[in-house]
């Protein structure tokens, strides 16, 4: 609900901007910030609602998304045409309102912490001396961004730098598709018509997606399947790299929504899967931050290569797949070395912990169930750590 009333007040304050730099801090900053706290939010509480169909939950949450890629093209080209932009930034502040609506009927969650945890005895005083104001903010960084899970937790570190820069190829599509089109002579309003239908055909891709991933089949590969949504996607533009006619740009924006939808529906999922949901929400910042530093490198990127290649705007798509392949090659790759390496452990481990526990007759206790039974809370302890 703050984010929304965030969100509105800076597009509302927007439109009453007479400087580019008033409109940074406006429409820019204050209306991202909204923003945030509302998407992380959103996305936080709906890992807690859902369990069993938590993939098929957030594949129907992010057809959101594509209902707004449906309609906000064609809404802004009928305002700005009516209204003027500083009306259209009227209108924006009043539709981002609605998220207080939102967050208005959002059930509340019960936190997950035992009562144990809360009602522990406070620890005795240490003789070291107190830590500093620096090194209390560092510990406390660490903690809440998730910088902890990013250095203990292989899968997590994986997952994130392979988003990371596959993000930078990810949203090329989207900002040059329609400047593509029409460098090639497509009309202005069926170019635009080409972002609508991108977004029409996620609204019943997503869902698919998502009872596709929510299968029990693909319960423990769904990082794979994300890692081949990526693979295709960038495969995708090497379709639109190759023409520009109007029919083959419709067929690419089919192809590509396949993909897209399998992304879209998957990216939050995998991210529930690798991180334990008790530190999901510090996870979720951290991996945000992360991507949205390639999106903002990404376009500013892909413009230098437009003007070092004389406005040649399948470099740009070329770009695009480059880094979408890579990245699925290597999340694909890692996580597959990440699971081989793993297996031989756990055997490995349980047998060095039979081998060890007889030795040590301290820890045989001779109970009515027999010392079997203790030597298998023992494996069990050891393989756990």
């Amino acid at each position: 609900m703050l984010g929304g009333a965030l969100a509105s007040l800076g597009m509302v304050a927007g439109s009453f901007c007479r400087t580019l730099s008033q409109l940074y801090l406006t429409a820019g900053f204050i209306t991202g910030l909204g923003m945030c706290f509302s998407f992380q939010s959103s996305i936080t509480v709906l890992g807690f609602y859902f369990h069993h169909h938590r993939a098929l939950a957030n594949a129907l949450a992010s057809v959101g998304v594509s209902l707004g890629i449906t309609l906000w093209p064609l809404l802004s080209r009928y305002l700005l045409e009516d209204l003027g932009w500083r009306g259209t930034f009227l209108v924006f502040g009043g539709v981002l309102l609605h998220c207080c609506v939102c967050g208005a009927i959002l059930r509340p969650v019960a936190t997950s912490v035992a009562p144990e945890t809360t009602e522990e005895a406070p620890p005795p005083p240490s003789k070291a001396p107190a830590p500093g104001c620096l090194a209390a903010c560092g510990r406390a960084i660490q903690r809440h961004l998730a910088f902890d899970i990013l250095r203990h937790n292989a899968g997590y570190r994986v997952y994130t730098l392979g988003v990371m820069w596959m993000i930078l190829g990810f949203p090329l599509p989207h900002v040059f598709l329609v400047p593509y089109a029409m460098w090639h002579g497509v009309d202005e309003h069926r170019a635009a018509l080409l972002i609508s239908i991108i977004g029409f055909s996620n609204i019943f891709l997503r869902p698919m997606a998502g009872l596709v991933a929510g299968r029990r089949d693909f319960a423990g590969h769904r990082k794979y399947l994300f890692s081949l949504a990526a693979l295709l996607n960038g495969l995708t533009n090497l379709v639109c790299a190759a023409s520009a006619d109007f029919r083959v740009l419709v067929g690419y924006c089919l192809l590509y929504s396949v993909s897209m939808s399998g992304v879209g529906a998957l990216i939050f999922q995998v991210l529930m899967d690798i991180v334990p949901m008790d530190r999901f929400s510090s996870a979720l910042g951290l991996f945000t931050v992360l991507e949205s530093v390639s999106i903002l490198i990404s376009p500013p990127l892909a413009g230098l290569l437009l003007d070092t290649t004389n406005n040649n705007f399948s470099y740009v798509f070329y770009m695009s797949s480059f880094f979408l392949i890579s990245a699925a090659l290597f999340m694909g790759g890692s996580f597959c070395a990440l699971q081989k390496k793993e297996r031989p452990g756990k055997p490995a481990e349980a047998e060095g912990a039979i081998t060890e526990v007889p030795s040590e007759q301290g820890l045989m206790v001779e109970d009515s169930r027999g010392s079997k039974k203790q030597l298998y809370t023992e494996v069990m302890y050891v393989t756990s750590v």
